[in-house]
């Protein structure tokens, strides 16, 4: 044996089959605390001055610090002088914060915005807020799950979709450096909806990605899959001591933390154990970097006089504001991501005269927010004589979150998260898109990024939708195109909202884009003028009152896909929205053999807005093509070549079809939950048929091939949002 270094030390290491460079490696870490160094820190934090926990809260940060005596020093002082907690403003309260290191097996990934926005097969728990026996908010939240599984499964979900959204993780800058930026986090009680004991831990609001890397570096794969870490992290976040024989029982929160403990023992054995050469084993190497994590814990709440939410509500509000300062104004998540933490925020604080707040948070807003579900709508708007659907839970939702009362505090509250000064009725639209498809976006995944792009260029707020009138329930949606005719403006603007959120959910309104003129569209217009215009004629309120009364929340729509996506796809699963013929008498139009109906489309949606505006569009075409014809030819030729090339897609396609089943199973349709686990997990699985597709990726015409997807690179007209 050799003698080791003292100090820090840059080491060479392997990783992902090259050389690689660790600085500031230590060849020792700290021990576990002591039971007195712990008793310390929850004295200390019960009689601080700043603070607001119980000491089940205490005892959970304390199980967590690596130093609890140092962090009551930080929360004791002299009489008449501050602590030394971090102070942070936010509207409506002040934050106050320990500044430490934490062992990462006591950090539970907590709520994850950026996987709010998808339709996940493990619902999330109710997210709850908590007070002390005076009404005093507390820095913790709690979170309500079924069961003990309902955890797990939630857990192991979280650490995935987190993964599966960071095509570029923190892998190699952890192992390079440790985790150098503090995480976000704070004290919360789990709870079990089945009786259960509660769990008090520590959950992570920000610095989640970072701690998924540092477990993907305790897993023992060399590139591990997303659900390969999530089961090394379960392992350790879930373990639980055995109750001995005839010892007195604990309490389930004891018996987890002992589990862990346990288990944080025997990682750093294994640490010691290979340290003591002059180069460090592996696993030494990964353990050192990983298992001490800087955090920022918050263990102070105090709300403001002035602060408009309730006291429940203050603390998870004021961490989200933080988050929101952090993830929309610098580091950005995607937009549909922001879209959800900054709508959900800004609806959460609307305030009626005369509805006690209570009654509209857990009515309409809870609505809104997925609290409270479609089947409740006619309890939660007192009128049994609404149908209890989603799509009328569109209806309503975007009636009572347009009216100007609502629609001006929304806006100003969403500015005020976001930190602009302007926001447009597009910009508006899109906050609400997230909101308006949380019935459907996980069945309707095919066509939900075009949907939201749609929203995000106005969606149904057309003028009128904006202006005075009230919802129009009725069984049947083609009831209301005859009172909409004679000028019953409820009929008219029920049929636009229903009609045109259906045809947006169904991609045949899309975002305006130059690339589809003359190709899937007539003309360009953004989305809230093409619903607008479709209300202008009986042709376009039959085209609205069709594509509503078709409209299934738990089905894809077979006019959503081109015939080559739809080679892909169970079409006897699908529903069909009918094209209009006014001559007819059930006003659909059939083809020449008359009885099969023909499907409406982007095109006839589009041109059936504005007929004038189509023909001008076809005038200006044909004037520009040229007389002698060769132009058909040549369509004809690429047609000819398309068809072939689909062929071959589809043979090729025969070699995955039991995962394209799996991933066609009502199981799995009603999530989002990608088919082949992400995006790099896909690219590496075309790695192993690289031969194949470089035979398709070789010929040039691929590339000029044009598809729906082409919207995502085009950009708006211009317009502000």
């Amino acid at each position: 044996m050799q003698a080791s270094p003292a100090g820090p030390e840059t080491i060479s290491f392997s990783f992902a089959g090259g050389d690689f460079t660790v600085s500031g490696f230590e060849r020792t870490l700290p021990s576990y605390s002591t039971p007195g160094g712990r008793a310390q820190l929850v004295k200390a934090g019960m009689a601080a001055d700043g603070a607001a926990l119980d000491e089940d809260a205490w005892h959970a940060v304390a199980r967590a610090i690596i130093s609890p005596e140092a962090a009551a020093a930080q929360l004791s002082a002299p009489k008449g002088q501050g602590s030394a907690l971090i102070e942070e403003h936010v509207e409506g309260a002040t934050l106050r914060s320990l500044h430490t290191r934490v062992w990462l097996t006591e950090l539970f990934p907590g709520h994850q915005p950026r996987t709010s926005q998808e339709a996940l097969p493990v619902e999330d728990p109710e997210v709850h807020g908590d007070i002390d026996e005076q009404g005093r908010p507390l820095a913790r939240v709690r979170y309500r799950y079924r069961d003990r599984k309902h955890l797990r499964d939630h857990l192991k979900q979280t650490i995935e979709q987190t993964r599966h959204a960071n095509p570029n993780p923190y892998d190699r800058s952890i192992l390079a450096r440790r985790i150098t930026r503090a995480v976000i986090a704070h004290p919360c009680r789990l709870e079990f909806a089945d009786g259960d004991e509660h769990v008090d831990v520590l959950a992570v609001r920000d610095g989640i990605t970072r701690l998924t890397s540092a477990w993907a570096l305790l897993t023992d794969e060399s590139a591990p899959y997303a659900e390969d870490i999530a089961d090394t992290a379960l392992k350790i976040l879930t373990a639980e001591k055995t109750q001995r024989r005839g010892a007195p029982e604990k309490a389930l929160s004891q018996r987890m933390a002992l589990g862990r403990q346990e288990m944080l023992s025997t990682l750093l054995a294994e640490f010691q154990r290979g340290v003591t050469q002059t180069q460090p084993a592996d696993r030494s190497v990964r353990l050192g970097q990983t298992l001490v994590v800087p955090a920022q814990i918050t263990v102070g709440v105090h709300r403001h006089g002035s602060a408009g939410l309730s006291a429940e509500e203050v603390f998870d509000d004021a961490v989200r504001s933080i988050l929101a300062s952090i993830h929309v104004e610098f580091r950005h998540w995607e937009a549909a991501a922001q879209n959800v933490e900054v709508g959900s925020r800004a609806i959460s604080r609307v305030r009626l005269p005369g509805l006690p707040q209570n009654s509209l948070l857990d009515g309409i807003i809870g609505l809104a927010l997925g609290r409270r579900r479609p089947e409740e709508l006619p309890a939660v708007f007192g009128d049994p004589g609404i149908p209890a659907t989603p799509l009328w839970r569109a209806v309503y939702l975007t009636h009572f979150l347009t009216r100007p009362e609502v629609r001006e505090q929304v806006k100003r509250f969403a500015k005020d998260i976001k930190g602009t000064g302007r926001m447009s009725n597009s910009g508006y639209a899109e906050l609400l898109g997230p909101v308006i498809d949380l019935p459907w976006r996980g069945y309707k995944a095919g066509s939900l990024q075009q949907a939201r792009n749609a929203w995000a260029n106005g969606g149904v707020l057309t003028k009128q939708v904006l202006g005075d009138w009230q919802p129009a329930p009725v069984e049947d949606f083609t009831d209301l195109v005859a009172p909409a005719l004679k000028g019953d403006i409820n009929a008219r603007q029920t049929l636009v909202v229903a009609g045109g959120t259906a045809l947006i959910a169904d991609k045949l309104i899309t975002r305006n884009v130059g690339s589809a003129v003359g190709k899937t569209v007539p003309f360009r217009a953004n989305t809230d003028v093409i619903v607008a215009g479709l209300s202008d004629s009986e042709e376009g309120l039959w085209t609205l009152a069709f594509a509503a009364s078709a409209f299934e929340a738990g089905r894809e729509c077979l006019n959503s896909f081109t015939k080559a996506q739809l080679l892909a796809r169970k079409t006897t699963d699908m529903y069909t929205i009918p094209a209009v013929d006014l001559s007819e008498p059930d006003h659909k139009l059939r083809d020449k053999g008359g009885v099969a109906l023909e499907l409406l489309d982007q095109w006839r949606v589009v041109a059936t807005s504005d007929p004038t505006k189509t023909q001008q569009a076809e005038d200006e075409r044909l004037q520009q093509s040229s007389p002698s014809g060769t132009g058909l030819s040549l369509t004809d030729k690429l047609g000819a070549e398309r068809r072939a090339l689909r062929q071959a897609v589809a043979e090729a396609r025969q070699a995955v079809d039991r995962l394209m089943s799996l991933a066609d199973s009502p199981e799995a349709r009603a999530t989002t939950v990608h088919p082949f686990g992400s995006r790099e997990e896909l690219d590496r699985m075309i790695d192993e048929v690289r031969q194949l597709a470089g035979q398709i990726l070789l010929h040039p015409q691929a590339n000029d091939l044009v598809d729906d997807e082409e919207e995502d690179e085009e950009e708006d007209d211009g317009l502000s949002h």
